[in-house]
């Protein structure tokens, strides 16, 4: 039961980045970061999510360009490639926290 959530949660996010590019990605890992960090008090997690996101962002562009300085690679590609570890974590971590 707890695997049929995982591949409708997994699915459902893929979905989602799919549809909004790679860049709404941090819409969903951030806020869900941010409270793990600051608690569930809106007026903390709202100012951290904005300031996380532009941080991730900058962050991915970043490590992108270091370590591939002759190619110039999309952000969203990178955002993909750092966002989704961490997102499946979380979705690991929340389902496991379920049972």
């Amino acid at each position: 039961m707890a695997g049929d959530r995982r591949v409708v949660v997994v699915l459902l996010a893929g979905s989602a980045v799919a549809l909004a590019g790679p860049i709404g990605f941090v819409g969903l890992v951030v806020p869900h970061a941010c409270r793990m960090l600051v608690g569930v008090d809106y007026r903390w997690v709202i100012p951290f999510s904005a300031g996380g996101g532009a941080l991730l962002v900058v962050g991915a562009d970043a490590l992108a360009r270091h370590f591939l300085p002759d190619v110039n690679l999309p952000v969203g590609v990178t955002m993909a490639l750092v966002g989704a570890p961490f997102f499946i974590w979380l979705a690991r971590r929340r389902i496991g926290g379920a049972r």
